[in-house]
This record gives structure tokens, C-alpha cells and sequence, in this order.
């Protein structure tokens, strides 16, 4: 992890945007700079987001500060960003982050479908930088906009109807079935998910969701580096997104872990569904090339599901996540 304090002064001037723009789009800097200073590119984070900054828009005005008492009507509101991350701003300066993200996360975890995924993925990115020991207040600043961003997108899907499902979990993502139509944004995708396939619904002992929640992760990298091009930036949160809760587990008690196990499937399931290609590419070894030269390259690239996947990719390292990361930068428009 960085320990030069760039990471922070980065969140420090992120913190005075909003967390989305253009009243849809996520602003995915905070995740990109935790993630290229989380593999060794601190020096590059200044550098990228002067290139990034046409996309971030100033910090959303407050309607009513959310409380204790009325926090369920504000719940799934957009309008209402500001006021949730001030909420989680004035708790987390009274309690311990943990003891607020447990009281949240089960609250919180039936909704990650909101925001196309992202406000659990950077909630995600904040955790990891507060296990690595480093609880300084930009960190703890970046965790409120992350659980605030993700109470505001709050969305939790329909229930759905279970059909067969596999084993494993590429076995089980390879069984998804399209969506009819595939057509439109994330939110009218997602309401065309009516069924998903049955995985790891059994699992009741934590270790086990935490075995299962890696498996998922892993071979939600792999299978990009064959169905990237059904859409290459919206594939990428099949796998960001159960890495996000997989991260997470750690700083949560054991009870929550199979519930999140459960989640993630659901997200990264009905994101094959909205956006799977008609069939896969023939894979691509990743030939000669170490990890460090695939975030080299990434970073050259610069778009931030890139750097993102490539993150993720190198939880794993193996000769298919660089497969994966390589195959998002060939299909992805650079950032210039």
C-alpha cells in the first residue's frame, strides 16, 4: 500500500466532487486512485487525475440531513447524496469505522445493485485501505462517500425465480441466460432480470462463503478475458463488483459473510445476463509479460475500468486474470 501520503492528498482533492456526474454517471476517480496506489503507481496518481478531472463535477447540494430517526425515507433517493455522506461523515467521527460499517452493511447489502455496482465497489476500495492500518481522515472521509454514494443509489432487486445453476462458479456464470432484450442503460437491463441460476446456496459456514466469494471473483476475471466484448466496460463489474464484498469481509463479523456471498453472486450473475455477447472469443495467453508490466500498462491506457480490472486481476496474478486485464485494455477507448 502507499505509505507516501499521496493517496490521501488525492482523496482530499476528490473529496470536494460529487460522487457522480452528469446525474448518472459514477465518478470512478476515488476507486482508480486507491487502485494505482494500491500496485505500486503512487507517483502516477497526481498525473492521472489532472487527465480525469473534466469528469468530475463540485460536491451536490444537501436537501435535509439525514438521522437516526428518519434514514429509511432517504434510503434509495440520488437527490438526497450529500446528506447521506454527511450522515456517514458525522459517524464515523463518533464511532469506530467497524462498528459503523457492520450496522450498515446488512442494511445496505440488499441494494448494491443501485449505481450499476459502483457504490459497493468503492466502498470496497476505501475498506482496503483502512485494514491496511492506515485510518487517517481522508481514508475514513473516503469511506462516508462510499457508504453515503451507496445509500443514495440504494436499489435492490425483484425477486427472482431460480433455475438450475453448476457447481462452480464459471460453471454457474457459463449457465446465466442473456436478457431478452439487451438494449439501454444498466437500470432497464436490470429490470429484465427475472431468473439466475441456483449457486453456492447452501453454503451456510462463513469460511466456506469466503472460499466460495473468491472462486466467484476469480473466475468472473477469467471468463472477461473470453466474453469482454459483450460490453467491455459494463463486464468489468461481474468481477469488481463480488471483489468488492470479498475485500469487505475481513473488517465484518463472520455472520455477514455468507448473506454477502449471496449478494455478490446475484450482481455478478445478472451482469453476465444484461451484457453477455452472443458467444465467447477463443482465449489469448497473455504470453511472456509479468504483472507489474500488465498495471504498467494499464496505467498507460488510463481508463479507469481498466485500471479497476487490472486491480482485481492482480489479486490473482494467474496467467488467465492477465489474460482478462491485457483483453480490457485492447477493447477499451483510452483516457486522453
Amino acid at each position: 500500500m502507499d505509505t507516501t501520503g499521496t493517496l490521501d492528498e488525492a482523496l482530499q482533492r476528490l473529496h470536494i466532487s460529487g460522487p457522480e456526474r452528469l446525474g448518472r454517471l459514477t465518478n470512478h476517480a476515488p476507486m482508480a486512485v486507491e487502485a494505482l496506489a494500491a500496485n505500486g503507481q503512487a507517483a502516477a496518481v497526481h498525473r492521472w487525475l489532472d487527465l480525469y478531472a473534466a469528469k468530475l463535477e463540485e460536491f451536490p447540494a444537501g436537501v435535509e440531513p439525514v438521522t437516526d430517526t428518519n434514514w429509511r425515507s432517504a434510503l434509495g433517493d440520488p437527490r438526497r447524496a450529500a446528506d447521506w455522506i454527511g450522515y456517514f461523515g458525522r459517524e464515523l467521527a463518533e464511532h469506530p469505522w467497524r462498528e459503523v460499517l457492520t450496522v450498515w452493511w446488512p442494511r445496505l447489502l440488499p441494494g448494491m445493485y443501485g449505481g450499476s455496482t459502483h457504490p459497493v465497489i468503492r466502498v470496497g476500495h476505501a475498506v482496503r485501505t483502512l485494514l491496511a492500518g492506515e485510518e487517517t481522515g481522508p481514508r475514513l472521509t473516503e469511506l462516508a462517500h462510499g457508504l453515503g454514494y451507496w445509500a443514495a443509489r440504494h436499489h435492490p432487486m425483484t425477486e427472482l425465480v431460480p433455475v438450475p445453476g453448476a457447481d462452480s462458479a464459471a460453471a454457474a456464470l457459463d449457465a446465466v441466460a442473456p436478457v431478452g432484450e439487451r438494449e439501454g442503460g444498466f437500470p432497464a437491463r436490470l429490470g429484465r432480470v427475472r431468473s439466475l441460476p441456483v449457486w453456492a446456496a447452501a453454503v451456510t459456514d462463513p469460511a466456506e462463503a469466503r472460499s466460495r466469494l473468491t472462486e466467484l471473483v476469480r473466475a468472473a476475471t477469467h471468463r472477461y478475458a473470453t466474453h469482454g466484448h459483450g460490453e467491455e466496460t459494463m463486464l468489468v463489474h461481474a468481477a469488481t463488483a463480488p471483489n468488492a464484498v470479498l475485500r469487505t469481509l475481513p473488517a465484518l463479523p463472520a455472520a455477514l459473510w455468507v448473506p454477502s456471498l449471496h449478494a455478490a453472486w446475484t450482481a455478478s450473475a445478472a451482469v453476465t445476463a444484461m451484457y453477455a455477447p452472443d458467444a465467447p472469443v477463443a482465449y489469448v495467453p497473455p504470453g511472456r509479460i509479468t504483472p507489474e508490466e500488465v498495471v504498467e500498462r494499464a496505467l498507460a491506457h488510463g481508463d479507469e475500468h481498466v485500471i479497476k480490472l487490472t486491480d482485481t486481476a492482480m489479486d490473482f496474478g494467474d496467467e488467465r486474470a492477465l489474460a482478462a486485464a491485457l483483453r480490457a485494455i485492447e477493447l477499451s477507448e483510452p483516457l486522453r
